[in-house]
């Protein structure tokens, strides 16, 4: 006897009497089918035709694909096991198995019901594999799936970074990036699940990406900007809402064409380090600043200059673009805003001062906030002035709505968030921000040099809080 011949009496006829059962078939069905995927999978990224950095995808190909693998691969001995078990119970077991025979109907009908079953199991596992990660790198899924993090997406779908995906800032490309943050997703998961997790979530300050990964992607650091006007405008607590101007020119600079190193962005872009003494990196006691020549300067809080104990970062920027893709507003500068855009309408007498106490007043949900900012504008109104009831009905409904969206875009009660809750480190006019290290406090050991205050290094002021300033005339924007 050959040892083919030995070997089909002896293993292969009995492997495929045996397997010939449901749950074996399944079994090779869905192992063929996933290694299938698998292996077209692993084509498309070795030639790098079509391939994705989308990071959710080592999570279906490197963990599900291949458990789903294993699991088809355990069916089979499975349902080989369960049916020797069976037969043997009934005596059934055939003292000669049959010949591999594909005219034997049985067995022909054990390869068509395999390759069947393969094939639509192929195009199922491959189907959900891509709208599995589809989903997976949606904001959608980042943002809605938990209801905690309803702020951050709410914050996130209004600010100009909405067209990023998530996974773009807070995962990122390749195995060590998703594994990081499943490990991170799956803390997360069990502090929802026993309801123990923080209110409000923190900023994720430590376990951000480094700016050069994601913002440096599509913005240029070195790019010389130059000047830039801002206009913000402002109302006051009077009758008439009056509004008052403060234009402001930012020398925002950059590298110019002969790579000099100016304004705002040109001096951050040195490689400048600091230790912060608080998680939130509000506390800033040290800061280490390489010079041109290569040599380095400190600049202390304490006299003798010691590095002190905390978190040694080197400055990029998200150190003050914090709240880029989640701002979130004070209710003076969302209020501000929105009667500059007429959203709420200057025209409306005290709105100002009147709003401003609705979107501060303290409500248990955003459900109430909806119903009673409405109906007490309306009754603050009714018992001063009536007749903004019928002479302005519909600016005072629409100011009304528009209240209540800045309200729900910024404040969150069941979350124990409120207007200024995540400070704004751009500029320092509501929170430290730039005072961070531009306070006068940050000194060189010898005391004969402090980082700078002077304020026309950032910035000069041209109308501050005026009426009509005349620039605006001048420039054509009045």
């Amino acid at each position: 006897m050959t040892l083919f011949s030995k070997l089909d009496k002896s293993w292969l006829r009995p492997i495929l009497f045996f397997g010939n059962n449901p749950i074996s078939l399944i079994g090779g069905a869905i192992t063929t089918a996933s290694a299938m995927t698998l292996v077209g999978f692993w084509i498309v990224a070795i030639f790098g035709h079509g391939g994705s950095n989308n990071p959710y995808l080592g999570i279906v190909f490197e963990l599900i694909l291949p458990g789903l693998f294993l699991f088809g691969l355990s069916m089979i001995p499975a349902g080989m096991w369960l049916r020797r078990r069976k037969l043997l119970a009934t005596g059934s077991v055939p003292s000669v198995y049959p010949n591999i025979d594909l005219a034997d109907p049985v067995f022909r009908h054990g390869i068509d019901f395999v390759l069947v079953a393969t094939f639509i199991n192929f195009i199922i596992l491959g189907t959900a594999s891509y709208r599995g990660v589809a989903y997976m790198d949606s904001p959608q899924f980042c943002g809605q799936t938990c209801h905690v993090m309803h702020p951050e997406f709410t914050a996130y779908s209004i600010a100009p970074h909405s067209h990023v995906e998530c996974t773009e800032c807070h995962v990122g490309a390749g195995a060590a990036s998703y594994i990081r943050a499943k490990v991170n997703g799956t803390k997360q998961l069990v502090e929802v699940s026993l309801n123990n997790y923080p209110r409000p979530i923190p900023s994720p300050v430590r376990n951000l990406r480094p700016a050069r990964e994601i913002c440096e992607g599509c913005h240029t650091p070195a790019r010389f900007i130059g000047e830039k006007l801002l206009v913000k405008s402002s109302f006051a607590d009077d009758e008439q809402n009056s509004k008052t101007m403060t234009m402001v020119l930012l020398h925002l600079g950059g590298r110019d064409s002969l790579s000099h190193l100016t304004g705002i962005h040109g001096v951050h872009l040195g490689h400048i380090e600091y230790v912060s003494a608080d998680p939130e990196r509000t506390d800033i006691p040290w800061v280490q600043k390489t010079n041109a020549d290569g040599s380095k300067t400190v600049f202390s809080t304490s006299k003798d200059g010691a590095m002190p104990k905390g978190d040694r970062r080197v400055m990029d920027c998200i150190d003050c673009h914090n709240r880029a893709a989640h701002p979130f507003q004070t209710a003076e500068d969302a209020l501000n805003r929105a009667m500059a855009e007429g959203a709420v309408s200057p025209q409306l007498p005290w709105v100002h001062k009147e709003a401003l106490v609705l979107l501060k007043a303290n409500y248990a949900s955003q459900d109430e906030a909806r119903v009673k900012i409405p109906e007490q504008l309306t009754a603050f109104y009714r018992s001063g002035h009536p007749e903004v009831l019928t002479t302005k009905a519909a600016l005072l409904k629409s100011s009304a709505d528009y209240l209540v969206t800045i309200y729900s875009q910024n404040v969150f009660p069941a979350m124990k968030m409120t207007f200024g809750t995540h400070p704004n480190n751009i500029g320092h006019t509501n929170y430290p921000g730039c005072f961070r290290c531009h306070d006068g406090s940050h000194n060189t050991k010898d005391a004969k040099t402090s980082i700078t205050q002077d304020c026309a290094a950032c910035h000069n002021l041209l109308a501050v809080d005026e009426p009509n300033p005349k620039l605006m005339t001048e420039i054509g924007m009045q």
